[in-house]
Formats: C-alpha cells, sequence, structure tokens
C-alpha cells in the first residue's frame, strides 16, 4: 500500500517543483511580447498548467486503458480549479477578492459553462443509448473544439476592445525571450513525464484501496495534476496580479475540456463519453454551479464576510465540490 502512494506523492512533487518555473518563464515571455494578465492567464498559464490533464489523458486512453480516469481528472481538475477561489479569496484582505477582479472574467466563465454543460449533457445522453458517433469518435467532440475556439476568440475580441492593443511589450530582448522559451519548455517537459505516470499510478491505487477509478481520478489525480494551477494561483497572489490568476484558472477549465476531444479522437475502442461512469455527469454539473457562483459573486461584489473570516461566496463553493465528491463516491460504490 504505501509503494502506490509514494509514487503518487513524487508525481505531485515533480509537478510542484515545475510550476513555478512555468509561471516565471511564462511571465517573463508575456513582457517581451506585450501581451495583457488576463491574456497571459487564460492562453500561456492555463495551457502550460493544464499539460498534466492533456497527457495524463493520452496515456490513461491509450496505454493504460483507464477512460473513467481520464475524465475525471478533466472534470475533477474543473472542479477543484473552482475551488482555489476559495483560497484566493481567504487570502485577499482587506478588500474581498471579487471586489478587485475584472468583471471581463464573466466572460471566461460562461464559456466555461457551456463546455462543461455540454459534457455532463453528453455522458448523460450516452448513458440513455443516445451514442452518435462517426466511427470511434462522438460527434459531439468537433462541437467542443469549435466552442473552445469561440471562446478564445472573444476573449480574444473583449480585451482588444477594453483594453486596446495590448501592454506595451519590453524593450526587445531575442536573448531574454529565447531563455523565457526554452524554460518553458522545460518546465513543460518535466510536467509531460510526471503527468504521463499518473494513471497507472492512479490505477496501482484505486486496486490497493479497493476504491473505484472515477473517484480516484475525479480527487486524487484531479489534485496531482491541479498542483501547477495551484503554484500558480499563489504565486499570483503573492505578487499582487490576481487577474492573471483569475484567467489562469478559468482558462484552465476551458482547455480541460478541449482535453476530452483529444482523448476521444485517441480512444480507439469506441466513444470516451460512451464508455465512463454516468458518475461523471454529477462532477460536470458540480463544476457549471461552481461556475454560476463565480458570475454571481461577480456581479454581485459581496463585501461582507461571516465573522469576519469567510464569504458566503466561498462557503458556497466549498459545499458544492465536497457534495459532488461525496455523491461520486456513494455513486461507484
Amino acid at each position: 500500500m504505501i509503494l502506490p502512494w509514494s509514487k503518487f506523492a513524487l508525481c505531485t512533487l515533480v509537478i510542484a517543483l515545475a510550476g513555478p518555473v512555468l509561471v516565471k518563464s511564462g511571465e517573463r515571455i508575456a513582457r517581451e511580447t506585450g501581451l495583457s494578465l488576463t491574456w497571459t492567464g487564460v492562453i500561456l498559464l492555463a495551457t502550460a498548467t493544464s499539460l498534466p490533464e492533456l497527457v495524463t489523458g493520452i496515456s490513461s486512453v491509450t496505454l493504460a486503458n483507464a477512460p473513467n480516469i481520464a475524465v475525471a481528472d478533466v472534470l475533477g481538475s474543473c472542479i477543484f480549479n473552482l475551488l482555489m477561489l476559495v483560497i484566493l479569496d481567504e487570502f485577499s484582505r482587506p478588500v474581498p477578492l471579487f471586489r478587485q477582479i475584472d468583471q471581463g472574467h464573466i466572460l471566461t466563465a460562461g464559456f466555461g459553462t457551456i463546455l462543461i454543460g455540454t459534457v455532463g449533457a453528453v455522458i448523460l445522453l450516452n448513458n440513455m443509448g443516445m451514442d452518435f458517433r462517426v466511427f470511434h469518435i462522438s460527434i459531439f467532440s468537433p462541437l467542443l473544439v469549435i466552442l473552445y475556439f469561440v471562446a478564445m476568440r472573444a476573449g480574444f475580441d473583449y480585451q482588444r476592445r477594453t483594453n486596446g492593443s495590448g501592454s506595451k511589450p519590453d524593450e526587445r530582448s531575442d536573448k531574454a525571450l529565447r531563455k523565457a522559451i526554452i524554460h518553458y519548455v522545460s518546465a513543460a517537459g518535466v510536467v509531460i513525464a510526471a503527468g504521463a505516470w499518473l494513471p497507472f499510478v492512479g490505477l496501482e491505487i484505486a486496486e490497493v484501496m479497493g476504491w473505484q477509478t472515477t473517484f480516484v481520478g475525479t480527487l486524487l489525480i484531479a489534485a496531482s495534476t491541479s498542483v501547477p494551477e495551484l503554484v500558480v494561483t499563489v504565486t499570483a497572489l503573492r505578487l499582487k496580479v490576481v487577474d492573471m490568476a483569475i484567467g489562469g484558472l478559468l482558462g484552465s477549465n476551458l482547455f480541460d475540456v478541449l482535453i476530452l476531444a483529444i482523448d476521444d479522437a485517441l480512444y480507439m475502442k469506441g466513444s470516451l463519453l460512451a464508455s465512463v461512469s454516468p458518475a461523471h455527469a454529477v462532477t460536470a454539473l458540480a463544476a457549471v454551479v461552481m461556475s454560476g457562483i463565480f458570475i454571481v459573486a461577480l456581479l454581485f461584489r459581496p463585501a461582507s464576510r461571516i465573522r469576519g473570516q469567510i464569504s458566503w461566496i466561498s462557503i458556497s463553493l466549498l459545499v458544492v465540490y465536497l457534495f459532488s465528491a461525496y455523491a461520486t463516491f456513494l455513486i461507484e460504490q
């Protein structure tokens, strides 16, 4: 029992060490190219920190034959990313988090709701026998890809309208840019190696503990592959660039759903979402509800805290997360 958990801890540690390198190199690339902080979060940080989910998903469906871990990792990472808003809110003193950040994040959260909600609906439809596909690929996978790029285009247009062409880049240094790119790619390679190992470790843990792979993927694997997002969140909070952290978290959710379309294309035994447990729909629903809570918080901008410690927004997010985890555990037993 000790060995699988040791492997899991090692994967988590490696990803955690590579996370800060991704943040710093991504920030340097942004300064050299003139990208805004929000756009840096949605594109560079979100893509980089979602690499574990990408590699874990690919290895799950191609090498480990564990489609439930692939889907659980993606959807579990989505709700874990939204749970990190609680951490941001707790450490945002004295001004509450939702009074500090740009309301433009509503656009990204809205598209996240659409994408994740579509995944949950497809899982339920497939469970009812409505498995529409061409060869082994679900007809809904191209829809997810289209929605992702529509979201990216809409976000780019919004940033251009509200912030102009972006921030003024630093005095151009090809050497500095090249160095940042090398560090970015190197850290990404480390994350890829650790992410490829995670599904196999997850299967070992599920076997020795007697747990279902859906539960293991939703909690353990998703938490481990979300370590880079956690590192980015804490680092951004320390650097007082909260909008970049929020953009990274919400952008990661969009990219995670795109990963499901990639996994579906690589899973040769049938449509991916038709081959997994319907319990994943609970996680997708939880992510939709948590995204809705975030949107309400940005529009309402609450200032009060319960007993001066925690906001009702954070409590709501935490309750939904815990309920979904418990419900998934019960369904899979």
